[in-house]
């Protein structure tokens, strides 16, 4: 008779492989990144799978040697370097079995420089739930087909990530090794089987534990909410169901890296702009005119107002942008006329901005 394998330290030994070769910038997404690897293993019990993105500002953070790790431990990796949407979902709805989608240097198909990709970004977006699906024309009468697209994707490239993929994300911001902090040099034909060993033990346990797992539903750490809660519902599922420290450590790291993803995400230039007017601009006043709205928006440091496509934000796209927002009378926000000593002139007052900064802002900062 097999004796049934320990989950919590099996996942042990897989957070134990990843601090061999990776540096992580924090512990939390050492654990994110271990129930992300075993997770891959029991998709089909979940509704929805975050995608997992590997992120940094500069080459030389690791980001790749990540993905590699990654890779030896999933069910079925597919490295994807400039593979087209028609190329993946053939893969996932093909009869070798859903792969684990791997993308390095996804900076090339998302960065600035990469055209237009939206066929891929909508095949990422459609595949992060179960009922996802892309639409392809197939053959001599072009007839729509459906081709599911449900898959587990992990990616690793420079800069950022357009927001509908970055939304769906555990983001683990990767950073230079400092001159302390020491990896085992990785070597595949050495290493690679030792991976692959704990990748057939993930699969193992995930076929003893798929009863567990489906159906789940974990309980969110305080404030987790909405969009964060959909990615982390399968990691905190597969905490649970390993037992030992997992589940208190899986919460710890969930609100951990949520907070850190905010922290990070300035959100649509809408909500920046909303965020200002209320952090920076309509402090202690009720009413500013437009033209000291502009100066003080402008003259901020580290805000993108005074260069907007090579030219400061103007009266004409500052009402156009905040016009897309409405009032609490669900009336769109306009410019009204304040009466100043000088005249009257065109403003905004904080009361019409009031239920828009509730509804989109992130928490204002504590004094």
């Amino acid at each position: 008779m097999t004796r049934p394998i320990d989950g919590a330290a099996l996942l042990d030994d897989v957070e134990a492989f990843h601090r061999r070769f990776n540096v992580f910038p924090t512990e939390a997404a050492y654990v994110a990144v271990a129930l992300w690897d075993a997770h891959a293993h029991l998709l089909d019990c979940f509704d929805s799978t975050p995608r997992l993105a590997f992120l940094s500002p500069e080459p030389g953070s690791g980001k790749s040697r990540a993905l590699e790790i990654v890779e030896t431990l999933v069910p079925r990796p597919m490295v994807a370097v400039n593979a087209s949407a028609a190329a993946l979902f053939r893969s996932v709805s093909g009869p070798d079995g859903r792969p684990t989608i791997l993308f390095d240097e996804i900076d090339t198909i998302f960065g600035p420089k990469a055209g237009d990709n939206e066929e891929l970004r909508g095949f990422i977006n459609a595949g992060h739930r179960r009922k996802g699906v892309t639409y392809r024309c197939v053959g001599d009468s072009q007839t729509v087909t459906p081709f599911p697209s449900f898959a587990g994707v992990a990616v690793a490239g420079l800069g950022s990530l357009p927001d509908t993929i970055l939304t769906r994300s555990v983001i683990i911001r990767m950073r230079r090794r400092a001159r302390n902090e020491h990896v085992e040099p990785f070597r595949a034909g050495l290493h690679e089987p030792e991976g692959n060993a704990l990748r057939d033990r993930l699969a193992q346990w995930a076929e003893a534990a798929r009863g567990f797992v489906m159906g789940a539903w974990p309980e969110m750490p305080e404030g987790v909410t909405d969009r964060p809660a959909d990615v982390w519902e399968p990691l905190l599922a597969v905490a649970d169901v390993v037992g030992g420290d997992w589940p208190e450590r899986a919460r710890q790291a969930c609100v951990t890296l949520v907070k850190a993803s905010q922290a990070n995400d300035k959100g649509s230039i809408g909500i920046r702009l909303l965020t200002d007017l209320r952090d920076h601009v309509l402090i202690g006043v009720d009413r500013l005119p437009t033209v000291a709205i502009l100066d003080r928006l402008n003259a901020l440091d580290d805000a993108p107002w005074a260069d907007l496509g090579g030219r400061p934000l103007d009266n004409r796209r500052l009402s156009k942008m905040l016009g897309e927002y409405m009032t609490a009378d669900n009336e769109p926000i306009a410019s009204r006329n304040i009466r100043t000593s000088g005249g009257v002139l065109k403003g905004f007052y904080a009361d019409d901005l009031t239920d828009a900064w509730a509804r989109y802002c992130p928490p204002p900062p504590r004094p």
